[in-house]
């Protein structure tokens, strides 16, 4: 479903005399629908600018991000035009960042009613789901009528991701899913990522929570020196112990 070729970042500094600053070089991969893709290594290493690139919040240096459409045509999300990147982000695209930021006095439940809405949903299904979502994320119904910025910042990162989630996107991109979470709303939130997989979606996720990458990832690449590298791994005892205590 995607094909990532050689894709390089490079940043102009034009406040530091246009310095130029590496992101990642000559990164491929691919990803397959019903598998997620971990990409781990330390903060800084251009993990979420790869995120980016292929969200095309970025546009990249070099390189090229096919992407097979639910119709079967192939658009090379590197160099798209901006109609058609906005238009895949509604339809078929999804995207869970580290932040979260919504239009002033717009309540939780009318977000995720309004996001099933603009993909054509009818609103009284759209209204059920928006709560079937915030329930199963752990959002309790006194904060459904409230609006994001008042809430912490574990409820407006499990809002996040139930915003993404809830039009089961045939593409999803993960930017630390499972961070500011507790481990009810963590358990939650991956058992959804697992019941998209099921369904056939795509991810690729930024993780640090080894937990997480080893319940959900099929697929793990580290960042070293702005390159990506396969690695391979199993879960040792002490591992599974703590996956199994967390549920899994």
């Amino acid at each position: 479903m995607l094909q990532i070729q050689d894709l390089s970042k490079n940043f102009i500094m034009h406040i530091r005399s246009d310095a130029e600053i590496h992101g990642f070089d000559h990164i491929s991969f691919t990803a397959e629908a019903g598998k997620l893709i971990a990409i781990t290594g330390p903060s800084g290493c251009g993990k979420s600018s790869l995120l980016k690139c292929i969200y095309r919040t970025y546009t990249p240096t070099s390189g090229d991000v096919y992407y097979t459409c639910a119709d079967g045509s192939v658009v090379n999300l590197a160099k798209a035009e901006p109609w058609e990147i906005i238009a895949l982000r509604e339809k078929e695209i999804g995207y869970v960042s580290q932040f979260f930021s919504v239009i002033p006095r717009v309540s939780a439940l009318d977000i995720l009613i309004s996001t099933q809405t603009a993909r054509g949903v009818e609103a009284g299904k759209a209204k059920e789901r928006a709560c079937e979502y915030l329930e199963k994320v752990g959002i309790g119904k006194n904060l459904w009528d409230m609006y994001p910025s008042t809430f912490s910042g574990g409820e407006k990162q499990r809002l996040n991701i139930a915003n993404a989630l809830i039009t089961k996107p045939r593409l999803l991109l993960l930017d630390e899913p499972t961070a500011s979470l507790d481990a009810s709303s963590k358990e939650w939130v991956m058992n959804m990522i697992l019941d998209l997989k099921r369904e056939g979606t795509a991810m690729v996720g930024v993780f640090h929570d080894e937990i997480a990458i080893r319940t959900l990832a099929d697929w793990r690449y580290e960042m070293r020196e702005r390159k990506i590298v396969p690695t391979d791994y199993k879960m040792d005892y002490a591992e599974q112990v703590l996956a199994e205590a967390a549920g899994f």
